[in-house]
């Protein structure tokens, strides 16, 4: 099969899919969610996690003012939630109240933590810096937060027991397909 080459990057979409994921923040007395689909971890020690949030957003302020901010990981049951927080502003609406979003208790932060997601990090925000017309945002994780029987002992997501959302793009979810994970150790491959 043939590939196409073109100038730049397209429609910017090649890169997908990516796990749901709603960022949370609290600051001046009030609680805000947005989609964010851009995000990665970028550190183990100690632990930092990045998201990438458009400087104009509502939350990109808040996380400013309250230096911390929370990573949601959602299943796939809740994507029309996602879909929902990343489609209307906080300046506008109590996304919280509107959706009827259930948290649970942070241990280190003042973020939501949302009783949806099936983990969650709470974080310090250590920097950010502007890139193109995105800002990346750079938490250290200073609590996790996760529902222990969705993940097998290696605390690796069981995917036979929740379907993480995937956002493709284009407005559209899906799921991994299960039956087509495999054990590939690199240290076994590294040396074929």
């Amino acid at each position: 099969m043939a590939k196409v080459s073109i100038e730049g990057a397209g429609k910017f979409s090649h890169h997908y899919p990516k796990v749901a994921t709603i960022v949370t923040v609290h600051a001046t007395g009030k609680d805000n969610a947005m989609a964010v689909a851009w995000h990665s971890s970028i550190s183990a020690n100690p632990p930092m996690y990045g998201v990438s949030i458009a400087p104009k957003r509502f939350t990109m302020e808040l996380m400013l003012e309250a230096k911390e901010f929370g990573v949601n990981f959602m299943p796939i049951e809740k994507a029309e939630l996602v879909a929902s927080v990343g489609g209307i502003s906080g300046r506008e609406v109590d996304k919280f109240q509107r959706w009827g979003i259930e948290k649970d208790k942070p241990l280190k932060t003042s973020v939501p933590i949302l009783r949806d997601a099936y983990a969650c990090y709470e974080c310090k925000l250590v920097d950010h810096t502007t890139y193109g017309d995105h800002v990346w945002v750079v938490g250290e994780i200073l609590a996790t937060h996760f529902e222990e029987e969705l993940f097998t002992e290696g605390q690796a997501l069981n995917l036979e027991r929740v379907s993480p959302a995937l956002f493709m793009g284009n407005e559209l979810y899906t799921i991994p397909a299960k039956d087509n994970i495999r054990n590939l150790d690199r240290k076994v491959y590294g040396k074929r």
